[in-house]
């Protein structure tokens, strides 16, 4: 049964887009680090995005979306009143939440929709969490307001200085490290080349590190194979296994290899798409 989407807005023009979903069904059970699988086109494919919010009350789901494949592209040509041909969900492992003390969550590009669940998740536990959101500019920079609702302190840099502090979100991170001793848990969600910076940054502090792995994700139903990824020497497959796991244990190498696998054929499909859409 098709999902109507409610509202659309435009975050990045020409690049990212919010939708809320009616989904009462995935929104009465969906939990921080859940995602979705959607189909926009009876010919197209289906794909996976992390759900950024919920209301259960209202019955619907927030998702963030990067437009750089064919089906986001599709995604991105529908708005409020339109639907979902289906949607999928809430699946994966959930985000493991509990009263701990001091979180940082660690977020870039869209990203930070991802993380924003999981912050959430932590604030509601009780837990004092510290927001560390990055982007290359400040018009680049998303949900700042939203994450200021819950979050206990909000760390924000930017690559050209234009907003908050000048650099990358591990420069803030370390300080934020070495003031505080006490940090039981780090979260990033984000880039591939971020995520693996976190994990390296956090190691010698010896701070728990969580990355969420949802970029490597295809079919999310563990069936293609295409997720795999190894953590501590052992296979996952990241949209059954996870999609989060300790970032410390993560092979990063072989995850950015196998990102590369299909880029070729994804930019033909890409243009191909465009150059329907243009006509």
């Amino acid at each position: 049964m098709p999902s109507p989407i409610i509202s659309k807005e435009e975050l990045i023009p020409g690049q990212t887009s919010k939708l809320v979903i009616h989904a009462p069904h995935i929104a009465a059970k969906a939990e921080p680090g859940n995602f979705v699988m959607l189909r926009v086109a009876d010919a197209g494919e289906r794909f996976p995005l992390t759900i950024a919010d919920v209301d259960s009350k209202e019955g619907t789901i927030t998702i963030v979306y990067l437009v750089m494949g064919k089906s986001t592209t599709l995604l991105e040509e529908l708005g409020a009143g339109d639907s979902i041909l289906d949607l999928c969900g809430p699946l994966g492992k959930s985000t493991h939440i509990e009263k701990c003390g001091t979180v940082i969550c660690v977020g870039g590009g869209t990203g930070i929709a991802a993380m924003h669940h999981i912050a959430k998740g932590h604030a509601k536990a009780g837990n004092h969490v510290v927001s560390i959101i990055g982007a290359r500019t400040k018009d680049r920079l998303l949900l700042e307001k939203e994450l200021s609702l819950f979050c206990g302190e909000m760390l924000i840099c930017t690559d050209d200085g234009s907003y908050g502090v000048k650099g990358i979100v591990t420069d803030l991170l370390v300080q934020r490290l070495t003031q505080d001793k006490n940090v039981a848990e780090v979260v990033a969600v984000g880039p591939v080349p971020m995520m693996e910076a976190v994990a390296r940054t956090t190691l010698p502090f010896k701070t728990k590190t969580i990355v969420s792995l949802n970029s490597i994700m295809i079919d999310g139903m563990g069936m293609c194979g295409a997720c795999r990824v190894s953590v501590g020497g052992e296979t996952k497959f990241t949209c059954v296994d996870g999609p989060e796991f300790d970032g410390h244990l993560v092979d990063f190498n072989e995850l950015k290899q196998r990102l590369k696998a299909f880029r070729e054929q994804e930019q033909v499909s890409v243009n191909t798409i465009k150059k329907k859409c243009c006509c």
